[in-house]
């Protein structure tokens, strides 16, 4: 015998105030009510933003973060839909303070809804949540491109065995635990490495033009490689990350979705937003063993630690960007504001993380229009 199925459920004002004093963050549109009490931790303009805005009025919350609502963040508040206000209760009652909050015509943390906003519906599961995805999203073919870059609030299981699934996930800290110690070792064996004299550029070719390294050297060694190291994780991103695989070749969308897609997918998922150290070390070693062909042996050291360094900043910003809040009108503020536009609206440019720098010479600034107000 088939069940009927529920319509929305129907909230007076008098529960929405009683779940709101509760501590519950409820905000509502045109009658639909949503209740981001779990998001609002991961909210992109901050915590503290969005609940001190819970009791002003419109006109107060108009100062907010510089950027619109996209098309995906629309449909990212579909997400905790919990039903309709009541027919008259759609207004605030005069002197109600809770943390209800009338998101028509004015920044919600900086995401931008307009009046005539007619709300969207997610768009229908392509995939079986209940599985591991990467075995099924090469079969999405064509569909796999705009998929991928609708985010949804939900964790991502990978792989069938929990062996591969637990080396495919990591706690931010973890990074900094493994690799800060072998930055600091790695910084003093080339520094006093450097300290015997022995090191020599060009000295491969000629012995009599060759050029000293001196150990005062180090430091700038050192800050070469953390500056080739943005700019590779700038090439990384654009052209690796951001590849457009083929709608007919199942493995490289595989690989797609294995390497970044995931992160797209899913961007709040704490587990996948560090480098896991395990094939971390494997790419690590492959950069070093570059290094060691193309430099002397200390030299290629110092750049590489330079550049390991520069990947742990990386991965903790990284990280930041996406669970900290940083205080309005700080350059992480406006760094984090910049990765929310790379994911939720400008997948195709805004690739720079811990910096911005290389989105300049390369074209691929997000405009800053795009940050403004709407009228």
């Amino acid at each position: 015998m088939a069940t009927a199925t529920a319509g929305p459920r129907s909230f007076s004002a008098a529960e929405v105030r009683a779940r709101c004093a509760q501590g519950a963050c409820l905000v509502s549109c045109h009658r639909r009510l949503y209740d981001l009490s779990g998001f609002v931790r991961l909210h992109p303009g901050g915590e503290q933003l969005l609940r001190r805005r819970a009791g002003t009025d419109v006109s107060a919350a108009l100062d907010g973060p510089p950027h619109r609502h996209s098309a995906n963040a629309r449909r990212w508040l579909e997400q905790y839909y919990v039903g309709e206000i009541e027919p008259g209760d759609e207004q605030v009652p005069p002197g109600f303070q809770p943390k209800i909050l009338q998101l028509c015509a004015w920044y919600w943390g900086g995401l931008w809804v307009p009046q005539n906003y007619n709300h969207c519906l997610l768009p229908q599961d392509l995939v079986d949540w209940q599985k591991p995805l990467l075995w099924q999203v090469g079969y999405l073919g064509e569909k796999y491109d705009e998929w991928v870059h609708q985010p949804v609030d939900r964790p991502i299981r990978l792989f069938h065995s929990d062996f591969l699934e637990f080396l495919s996930k990591t706690a931010w800290y973890v990074v900094f635990m493994v690799w800060t110690p072998m930055v600091l070792y790695l910084s003093w064996v080339s520094y006093t490495s450097l300290a015997q004299g022995n090191t020599r550029l060009f000295s491969s070719f000629t012995t009599e033009y060759s050029i000293p390294i001196h150990k005062y050297y180090f430091p700038f060694i050192f800050l070469l490689g953390m500056i080739l190291w943005s700019l590779l994780e700038y090439l990384i991103h654009r052209f690796v990350f951001h590849m457009k695989p083929p709608a007919s070749n199942y493995y490289l969308i595989t690989l797609h979705f294995l390497l970044h897609g995931q992160h797209h997918k899913s961007p709040f998922d704490s587990s996948r937003l560090v480098f896991p150290p395990v094939p971390a070390s494997l790419v690590i070693g492959f950069f070093y063993g570059v290094l060691r062909l193309l430099l002397p042996e200390v030299l290629g050291l110092s750049v590489f630690v330079g550049g390991l360094c520069g990947y742990v900043i990386y991965d903790m910003m990284h990280y930041y960007l996406h669970y900290g809040s940083p205080r309005k009108g700080t350059y992480l503020y406006g760094l984090k504001a910049y990765h929310v536009k790379h994911h939720f609206e400008h997948q195709r440019s805004g690739f720079g993380i811990s910096t911005r720098f290389w989105d300049y010479p390369f074209g691929t600034l997000i405009p800053e229009e795009s940050f403004k107000q709407e009228d």
